[in-house]
């Protein structure tokens, strides 16, 4: 049997086309088109296409619109400052650092894709002195003053420098031919070199225009830091944005469901299991009565005492779970409830308006978790609970005269409330040296609401300075 001969065109016809091939390879120029915009010089700057795109001139557009705006910042802050001098420029000069960054943030769009956001609050309330007192107050309007002291001073000069540098130098080279035309003789590029023919002066062009292509990427580079500068001192960043505010939002929403459900509870307890249990303990009690000295009547008796101590117990877990005294008259009463049930004598000095439900049970709970603490593990003779409300912010210590020495990380349950605060950004702070004495504080930033419902409920508690001495 003969050895088959492959068929040359079947041979032919398996082989690659090399057109096939090269039309499977990719493409740099569509890989590059499919990449993403570059947002900011500095991406920009890893792109072949960097010269023949936008951001070259975009970088020269930030840097000099930042040499107008700092000159004349400059030129505005110094006359503030000299009229200072007699208090009447201070507060224009204090909040020009505002209109500066405003402007600063819609230059950042020559080189910056990403919108930088404004920094500021609105005022909570209509009126000019509302507006200046949130201004003042607010790190956004001393970041921004800084800025403008910073542009006014360092990086107006820097930004002309690198333009005389990246963008002057190569441009006067550049106009060597026009200069040897003009003067008909000779011209003195960048006053420095002397240039008096045709082939020097086109080769002199040749040589800016080299030079200004090299020089495009790093005045580029340093327009990218400029704006990164600005962004650094002039976007929000005490102010949440994106998803950062959406957790926050979220972390408020399940704290107030977490309430609610507290009280649902509470109010189910109140309701339901505990009236029912009065009636079987009043059910057994009758019933007692009822029966003949004997075996019969011992066991009612013992029945009626366990229901009544069911009961007890069932009272004081509705009140650990949501006191009725707190959501009726607000923290201070309940914290006089909570000192009068120590242990340990506790006097009070409470002042406090009606505030935020969440509020209201972190510090109440705070407060009992630190009562029960002293009278368990400190060994106290006498305790102090303060609470006051004032700039936005719920003060609450709780002071002791025992041993000290208190360890979160004992298991003493002041971890677990650090966490409690910590979710309405509240902090908790523990002094207790060994020997004593021990100051637990607490701090809740919260605003006193101004809403019909709450001020109706301020008003049938209103804010109360109490000094009781709990039971021994």
């Amino acid at each position: 049997m003969e050895p088959r001969t492959p068929d040359p065109r079947t041979a032919e016809a398996r082989a690659p086309d090399p057109r096939t091939a090269e039309a499977r390879a990719p493409d740099p120029r569509t890989a590059e088109a499919r990449a993403p915009d570059p947002r900011t010089p500095w991406q920009a700057l890893t792109r072949p296409r960097f010269l023949s795109g936008p951001w070259p001139w975009r970088a020269v557009a930030y840097l000099a619109t930042g040499v107008l705006a700092g000159a004349a910042a400059g030129l505005v802050l110094l006359v503030l400052g000299v009229f200072s001098l007699f208090l009447v420029g201070l507060p224009p000069l204090l909040l020009s650092g505002p209109a500066l960054g405003a402007l600063e943030r819609f230059r950042l769009r020559l080189v910056d894709r990403d919108p930088a956001p404004d920094p500021h609050r609105v005022p909570a309330a209509p009126g000019l002195a509302a507006w200046l007192r949130l201004r003042a107050g607010e790190q956004a309007t001393w970041r921004e003053l800084a800025y403008a002291l910073l542009l006014a001073t360092v990086l107006w000069p820097l930004d002309l420098a690198v333009l005389a540098v990246g963008a002057g130098l190569p441009l006067a080279l550049m106009s060597a031919p026009v200069q040897l035309a003009v003067d008909g003789h000779e011209a003195k590029v960048v006053k420095a070199y002397l240039v008096t023919t045709w082939p020097g002066a086109f080769a002199t062009a040749l040589l800016g225009a080299a030079l200004l292509l090299a020089l495009a990427y790093p005045l580029a580079a340093v327009a990218g830091a400029r704006a990164a500068l600005a962004r650094a001192l002039l976007a929000p960043r005490d102010a949440p944005a994106g998803g950062i505010g959406e957790v926050i939002a979220s972390r408020a929403r399940l704290v107030d469901a977490f309430e609610a459900e507290r009280r649902r509870i509470e109010r189910d307890l109140h309701d339901g299991a505990q009236q029912r249990l009065v009636a079987l303990t009043m059910t057994l009690g009758l019933a007692r009565l009822d029966a003949p000295p004997g075996p019969l009547a011992d066991q009612l008796a013992k029945a009626h005492a366990e229901a009544g101590r069911v009961l007890t117990e069932l009272r004081e877990l509705i009140h650990g779970i949501h006191p009725q005294v707190l959501a009726d008259y607000g923290l201070g009463p309940a914290l006089a409830d909570a000192a009068d049930r120590s242990a340990v004598p506790v006097d009070t000095d409470v002042e406090l308006p009606r505030l935020p439900r969440a509020v209201e049970s972190a510090g109440y709970f705070a407060g009992c978790e630190a009562l029960a603490n002293v009278g368990r593990h400190s060994g106290a003779r006498r305790a102090r609970i303060t609470a006051r409300h004032a700039h936005g912010v719920l003060r609450l210590d709780v002071e002791d005269d025992g041993r000290g020495g208190a360890d979160p990380a004992r298991g003493s349950g002041l971890t677990g409330l650090a966490d409690r605060i910590a979710v309405l950004d509240g902090t908790l702070t523990i002094t207790s040296p060994p020997g004593g004495p021990t100051l637990l504080r607490v701090e809740i930033p919260c605003p006193v609401p101004s809403s019909p419902a709450r001020a109706a409920g301020s008003a049938s508690s209103s804010p109360r300075t109490a000094s009781s001495s709990g039971r021994a």
